[in-house]
């Protein structure tokens, strides 16, 4: 065959329009490769700007563990809300699970004499039984999440008052007969900075987390649920058995963060804590985790947590109204739904 034809036969095949991306979609991608950048970004910029408005003294290590002492509570509870999120679920049951966790803790140990570890136990066994309780009514009944949790953050919180009749366990009390309660709420010194040690388990479910969901089939299998409910059940995904274990998981984490909230406060209250579930939400939602679940990270999630906390205390020390932490937060939210739409549509 001569070279003429060979020329020919090449210029005659099909050609695809293989348009470069422009900027904009370039940054498109990679947000949608990468959900944790757009909350990283904004923490990193707001910290630089109160730090320009306060002085240096936004980034004394006093300043900056007290955010994260502050955040340590919804940064957990924001844990076990991301694995339902990124399923496509909502769990507003996830503050009274935790507080009803915390009480169970309290009586077990103060009014029915358990030891502290008994009491402990007790407590992330109530947690984890709720969590599963909301996840067959997921799975199997297939109500939809927003109303099943919606239903059981009553139920638990009112079977909060109940079982406690009301009563808050005093510190004191707690300190004489199972001081194990309080251990999360102990501080340790690293140079000027002070942790306790409720941030460093915030840390510690954070790694275990993200791992699991970046090098596990049960994290692969969970994204995947999250995306498509349909094309995984044709995969081969034990689609309930997944859901059930993620709101379970759910529970757990809110279980321990009830343990957590006992070291924070130094009691135990069924008053606290209660909205903890509108505060989790925010910090996922800020994270980058998006509501139509299958995208998000557990990281985006802690960014999230530390942006409420840096805007709570900036705008405190700034001196202004609490309201306008409110309203930052609110517009925050706002804008990190929007963004979600915006990156969602590379991949459609």
């Amino acid at each position: 065959m001569s070279e003429q034809t060979l020329a020919a036969g090449e210029s005659e095949r099909p050609s695809f329009d293989e348009h470069e991306r422009t900027f904009l979609q370039k940054i498109q991608h990679f947000l949608h490769s990468n959900p944790a950048a757009v909350p990283l970004i904004v923490l990193v910029v707001s910290t630089i700007v109160f730090a320009f408005i306060i002085g240096p003294r936004f980034y004394s290590a006093f300043t900056l563990t007290l955010i994260l002492q502050q955040v340590a509570i919804t940064g957990i509870v924001s844990a076990g809300q991301t694995l339902v999120i990124l399923t496509a679920g909502i769990d507003l049951s996830v503050g009274a699970m935790m507080v009803l966790s915390s009480v169970v803790m309290g009586q077990c140990a103060m009014h029915y004499g358990f030891p502290g570890p008994i009491a402990v136990l007790a407590g992330l066994a109530v947690g984890t039984l709720c969590g599963v309780i909301n996840g067959l009514l997921v799975a199997f009944v297939r109500l939809p999440p927003f109303i099943v949790t919606l239903g059981t953050w009553s139920i638990y919180g009112a079977a909060t008052f109940i079982y406690s009749g009301n009563e808050t366990v005093r510190s004191q009390d707690i300190d004489a007969t199972a001081p194990i309660l309080h251990f999360f709420g102990q501080s340790f010194r690293i140079g000027g900075a002070v942790f306790t040690y409720g941030v460093v388990l915030m840390v510690v479910i954070a790694a275990i987390l993200w791992y699991a969901l970046n090098h596990t089939a049960w994290g692969r299998h969970l994204y995947a649920v999250g995306d498509d409910k349909d094309a995984s059940l044709l995969s081969g995904i034990r689609v309930s058995r997944v859901l059930i274990s993620v709101y379970a998981v759910a529970g757990l984490i809110c279980a321990v963060a009830g343990w957590t909230l006992i070291g924070r406060i130094g009691s135990v209250s069924p008053q606290a804590g209660q909205l903890e579930n509108i505060n989790a939400i925010t910090a996922v939602v800020i994270g980058g985790t998006s509501l139509f679940g299958g995208r998000g990270s557990i990281l985006g999630t802690l960014f999230g947590a530390l942006i409420v906390g840096v805007f709570s205390l900036g705008l405190r020390l700034v001196g202004t109204d609490p309201q306008w932490t409110q309203l930052t937060v609110g517009a925050l939210i706002i804008v990190a739904v929007a963004t979600d739409q915006w990156i969602r549509k590379v991949s459609t």
